[in-house]
């Protein structure tokens, strides 16, 4: 493999964070392979997305409009990786990316794999890196065999970051064929209004909360304040108390935002992995000698059921003085 492909998952222009992910690393590994990074748009809302995209290292940003959903982007990621020969091809490990993915896969007769969290690459191979059996084993799949190959990236464990370059846009014409796929109705992602590998701000809560209650009542409550989501330790989601959307860690979702407020969470090596990477990390907890507290930026010792209501109250106040 020589060159790289990044697929860019939007919704009506607006790029997913893993995309943006994709783009950047794929810059990196089209350096190490001595290749050409390039990047597939699809949809309405596409031209919208490129211009975002040119602020990222890639030399060629294809675009298309055809609206046919996953059948449209399966077509244009086709074109374009026969069109530069041997490619890696990154996709979000999301529903869609993992979809697209597998769709494209299959069409090329090449191997795929999820969950990737780092790459190696030896003479031009490449070597897939991912945790398998809820973590306790990591493997590394090399794609041979064919001379393209898909990995699925998990959000949040590459750097997104902005460097722009000089990437040229290249329109991709319509097949003009029908979808074989029919989008009856766009249903939210149920775990909350913005997941947690999107948001900014994510309240976590873990054994200390107690039950299920505090999860949609006061953690809830301080990550509106905040614009943020709701998170959770796998101890949480193993008890029933909340969804495992909600899940950050080894065997959840990895997250990076801003701010990271872990409420009742220990701090175990398999959530440690999930959320290290936030910028800052405040936890509450009642256990001043907990994990967490070797690693949090700042630790509050305390009872959270007192302090986080007040907490909220303080960022709507300071919120209401600043509009």
């Amino acid at each position: 493999m020589k060159n790289v492909i990044a697929f860019i998952e939007h919704k009506k222009g607006a790029p997913r964070r893993v995309a943006l992910e994709a783009a950047t690393h794929a810059r990196t590994l089209a350096d190490q392979l001595g290749g050409k990074a390039h990047a597939v748009v699809v949809g309405p809302g596409a031209a919208a997305a490129a211009e975002i995209l040119k602020k990222y290292p890639l030399d060629q940003i294809h675009v298309s409009e055809d609206d046919r959903f996953l059948d449209a982007a399966v077509d244009a990621l086709e074109t374009v990786a026969k069109a530069a020969g041997p490619s890696l091809v990154l996709v979000g490990n999301t529903m869609i990316g993992r979809d697209v993915g597998s769709r494209f896969a299959a069409r090329l007769d090449c191997g795929i794999t999820a969950d990737v969290t780092d790459f190696s690459i030896t003479g031009g191979v490449v070597g897939c890196v991912s945790p398998k059996l809820g973590g306790l084993v990591i493997t590394t799949c090399q794609l041979t065999g064919a001379d393209h190959g898909v990995a699925a990236i998990r959000p949040n464990v590459f750097a997104a970051k902005e460097t722009p370059g000089a990437a040229e846009i290249v329109s991709l014409p319509s097949s003009g064929k029908a979808s074989t796929l029919k989008v009856e109705d766009e249903v939210e992602e149920a775990a909350a209004e913005l997941g947690v590998e999107e948001a900014s701000v994510v309240v976590s809560g873990g054994r200390g909360m107690g039950g299920p209650g505090p999860f949609t009542t006061i953690l809830k409550d301080l990550a509106d304040a905040f614009g943020g989501a709701v998170g959770a330790s796998r101890a949480a989601v193993d008890a029933g108390w909340v969804s495992h959307g909600h899940q950050v860690g080894q065997t959840g979702k990895t997250i990076s935002p801003q701010l990271y407020l872990a409420v009742g969470i220990s701090g175990a090596i398999q959530h440690k992995v999930g959320m290290r990477t936030s910028e800052t990390i405040v936890a509450i907890n009642k256990d001043a000698g907990a994990p967490i507290s070797e690693f949090a930026d700042l630790l509050v010792v305390g009872d959270a059921f007192a302090i986080v209501p007040e907490l909220a109250n303080l960022v709507r106040d300071a919120k209401a003085a600043h509009a």
